[in-house]
């Protein structure tokens, strides 16, 4: 299970470190639904040999070993960051202010 601690800090903009099994996943948080529900989950995006890969991760999964939370954005003015997709990396950085 994922502490609360860290479930305050996953919000969009934030870059993220997911251990899942063996490797991690590090990206970029670009939405978070459903709260804290049975169902709830939050989108994370990296670019992968050159290629954008978005998983989706539910909260409440036991395959989740640890979560490292890298940076956080000071201000987002949005709840969901899916305009990232059409948007270069220093664009991107630029626009939140978090570095991809």
């Amino acid at each position: 299970m994922i502490s609360e601690e860290i479930l305050k800090k996953i919000k969009p903009g934030a870059k993220v470190k997911v251990f899942e099994g063996t490797t991690p996943f590090e990206g970029l948080v670009l939405a978070r639904k459903h709260g804290k529900e049975t169902g709830a989950t939050f989108t994370v995006r990296a670019n992968v040999a050159g290629v954008g890969v978005e998983k989706v991760f539910p909260i409440n999964v036991p395959t989740i070993t640890k979560i490292e939370v890298l940076s956080s954005p000071k201000k987002v003015h949005r709840s969901k960051l899916y305009f990232v997709r059409g948007m270069a990396g220093h664009r991107v950085r630029k626009k939140i202010g978090v570095s991809v």
